[in-house]
């Protein structure tokens, strides 16, 4: 007759220990094929987002985009804004202004009131439109939302001149605060608009800053280098720290005035394989921003409770400028 084997007290804290360690496999087990749903989940988020980069712009199919940007035929005030602007915007100038704008509370307030208060601004560096702020940026969400992009974009559309907050708080003019962008601390590109403006900038005859590369490596990324301080700088601060918008929102946010590297080709010896994927982003968006602009604007009473909706799933109720 054979006899079960005594369960001794080793025996019994080996089996409590080969359990622990089966637990503990099966865990992994459980996590790696985690993994691989996340991963596969990650994966299609990604390329339904490079569809959506892909899928050229619908509302603006039928705008004479050849009357828009027209600098060379620009009224005096726009030439006069850039000659100012390409004066002052030194490097030494941009250091200063980013201790300034970057570290001291100017307001606490809700996105929308945000918008209130710039609605009296009309931007000098524009020559495609005249109506106010609010209208601008209205007229940008709702081209984005008529052509079904997702609502974190449609919330980038509608913010993404509040930048121009600074007009309000304490800005020199509007020089320091509108206007296509540009890197400071190296060579100013011939792709930039009025570029024979910059010889009034002492910059220009600086040998160290006056090169190609001038402060900055090659393929160093635009996270590593200085962009020309104004409205799309400020607005990207504080939405980088204070929102949970991605980062495509984001690259759309700090770039949508640098035409001289989304649309010209400008500054490509600076990029790195980031950069590459935000230029996707911000090429993306350029249309909503460029062609949505009309003199006639949406009406913003009506449009309100849509938005403020949207804004609630990306801000606090009320955001430190």
């Amino acid at each position: 007759m054979v006899h079960a084997p005594e369960v001794t007290d080793y025996i019994k804290r080996q089996a409590t220990k080969l359990d622990a360690v089966s637990d503990d496999i099966d865990a992994v087990n459980v996590l790696k094929g985690q993994k691989k749903v996340d991963a596969a989940v990650a994966a299609a988020e990604e390329a339904k987002k490079q569809a959506m980069f892909d899928d050229a712009s619908v509302f603006d199919s039928e705008k004479d985009k050849a009357a828009f940007r027209q600098y060379e035929a620009a009224c005096d005030r726009v030439k006069n804004f850039y000659a100012e602007q390409h004066r002052k915007q030194t490097l030494e100038w941009n250091l200063a202004a980013r201790a300034k704008f970057l570290k001291q509370e100017n307001a606490r307030m809700s996105v929308w009131s945000a918008m209130e208060m710039l609605n009296t601004l009309v931007d000098e560096s524009d020559p495609d439109t005249s109506v106010g702020q609010i209208e601008h940026l209205l007229q940008t969400a709702e081209a984005i939302r008529r052509d079904g992009k997702p609502d974190w974009m449609q919330v980038t559309g509608l913010i993404h001149d509040l930048g121009k907050l600074m007009c309000f708080f304490g800005a020199e003019g509007q020089w320091d605060v509108v206007g296509d962008t540009f890197v400071v601390g190296c060579k100013f590109p011939k792709e930039i608009i009025y570029p024979e403006t910059f010889k009034e900038n002492p910059d220009y005859y600086d040998p160290k800053l006056s090169t190609e590369y001038g402060i900055y490596e090659p393929n160093c990324g635009l996270d590593n280098v200085m962009i020309s301080f104004g409205h799309d700088e400020y607005i990207y601060n504080i939405c980088k720290n204070q929102s949970t918008l991605p980062r495509e929102a984001l690259a759309m946010l700090r770039f949508h005035s640098f035409y001289p590297w989304h649309r010209e080709g400008a500054y490509r010896h600076l990029m790195n394989a980031d950069d590459h994927e935000d230029l996707k982003a911000v090429k993306a968006f350029n249309p909503y921003d460029l062609y949505s602009k009309s003199d006639d604007p949406p009406k913003a009473s009506e449009l309100r409770p849509y938005y403020e909706e949207l804004i609630s799933r990306y801000f606090p109720a009320e955001v430190v400028w």
